[in-house]
């Protein structure tokens, strides 16, 4: 029997908010040195002085929170095999039209639900004939926002795939589409894997593939490839790939391998968490000009959230330790589901498009002149673009769309 949906509103108690204010107050800073706000060595000193000293005087978390709760927000129990049943917070946001589009959002770290907030209105919302209209889903991931947290080893992906599943079955979506970008790769990659009847077509715009088209198992890819050069937008991104491997990626082998020793700091320290994140912001974004109030909603939300800043991190590990075999279903080619592919020049990863293709029926590719990690925030309207057009007339899915509302 489903568990009841229900109504939800972000309340976090005054105490925790003075807490923060407290910790900010009696934060200790490192001495001011020649480097201190060169960004090569990590967060400037002087933009996380500026932003505490906000969080602690000057930044008004009720007014935010109000904000958010307009927003469609609920919370369900999901049951999840091996493990206690969790609570799970998403946003719900229908669109007017009855015979929209199914369409699960996926986060990743460090970001949250509010990645999907600019895109609500694109998508919801018909803009022409042509311009399909989507019923967003937008769950908080276990151990994130407002979502509970698995309290036993081993909840891997295949787990957040089986809770973004289970939801969306719960919801009386039967068949579905799904967008992801970092974490949500993998994990709606993985629901392809283990739900094809239902997850019915992905969009990707964080693209990984185990490698160049192998002639064993694509001999009509690898013989494109072969003859075949990189463009300069694909070189481009092999470089910024190599970057990423050789200057930002310290924080992926510290949470894949000893999360616990990290999050100490992240839940201790709001100034840790603070820097912690706001590095990603910035390297991982395309120039966006974020606003301190932005940054200090996006950390909020971690500082607030149910579980606590630490348990954000532990994604890394539990993939990194999960079976061999299962991890690489995920970069295998999957027939099943419709694939789309966006590339944004500033992501972190970028492969060759002939690489993406070895993931599955690619029926969208995009490859965007500007743009970064956070798609949906930086650069809504091209990611809604995209989505439009995948599944418009004429487009790759529109094989699929009528599957996927006729279950509605």
């Amino acid at each position: 029997m489903a568990s009841p949906i229900k109504p939800f509103e972000i309340a976090v108690p005054d105490s925790a908010i003075k807490r923060l204010k407290d910790k900010l107050e009696l934060t200790t800073w490192p001495d001011e040195v020649s480097f201190s706000n060169d960004w090569n060595y990590g967060a400037p000193l002087a933009d996380i002085k500026r932003l505490a000293q906000k969080w602690q005087s000057d930044f008004d978390w009720r007014a935010h929170e109000r904000k958010l709760n307009a927003l469609p927000q609920f919370t369900t129990t999901i049951a999840v095999s091996g493990f206690d049943d969790l609570q799970i917070h998403f946003l719900h946001q229908r669109s007017p039209n009855p015979h929209s589009i199914p369409l699960l959002f996926c986060h990743g770290w460090p970001g949250s639900f509010l990645e999907v907030l600019k895109l609500l209105p694109l998508l919801t919302v018909s803009g022409g004939s042509n311009h399909p209209t989507f019923h967003v889903v937008a769950p908080s991931l276990p151990n994130f926002a407002f979502s509970s947290a698995p309290t036993k080893p081993g909840f891997a992906i295949a787990q957040y795939a089986e809770v973004c599943h289970g939801l969306m079955q719960q919801l009386g979506y039967t068949r579905y589409a799904t967008q992801g970008g970092d974490w949500g790769f993998a994990i709606t990659r993985m629901m392809g894997v283990l739900y094809p009847s239902h997850c019915l077509a992905s969009h990707l715009n964080f693209v990984q593939a185990a490698g160049a088209p192998k002639l064993t198992t694509d001999p009509l890819l690898y013989l494109r490839h072969s003859v075949s050069r990189y463009s300069k937008e694909e070189k481009a991104g092999m470089e910024r790939s190599a970057w990423f491997q050789r200057e930002g990626a310290g924080y992926n082998l510290e949470q894949s391998t000893k999360p616990s020793t990290v999050g100490f700091a992240l839940a201790d320290s709001p100034v840790a968490l603070l820097a912690w994140v706001y590095e990603k912001l910035h390297d991982w974004t395309d120039e966006y000009p974020w606003t301190d109030d932005e940054v200090l909603e996006w950390v909020s939300v971690y500082q607030f959230s149910t579980a606590g800043p630490a348990a954000s991190v532990r994604i890394y590990y539990e993939n990194m330790h999960a079976k061999p075999e299962i991890r690489r279903r995920i970069l295998e080619y999957n027939g099943e589901v419709k694939l789309g592919l966006s590339y944004f020049p500033k992501d972190l990863i970028l492969v060759p498009r002939l690489w993406g293709r070895t993931l599955g029926p690619v029926v969208f590719e995009r490859w965007h002149e500007d743009g970064g990690h956070f798609a949906a925030h930086e650069r809504p309207e091209k990611l809604a673009g995209d989505l439009r057009e995948m599944f418009g007339q004429g487009g790759g899915a529109r094989s699929v769309v009528e599957r996927l509302v006729s279950k509605l």
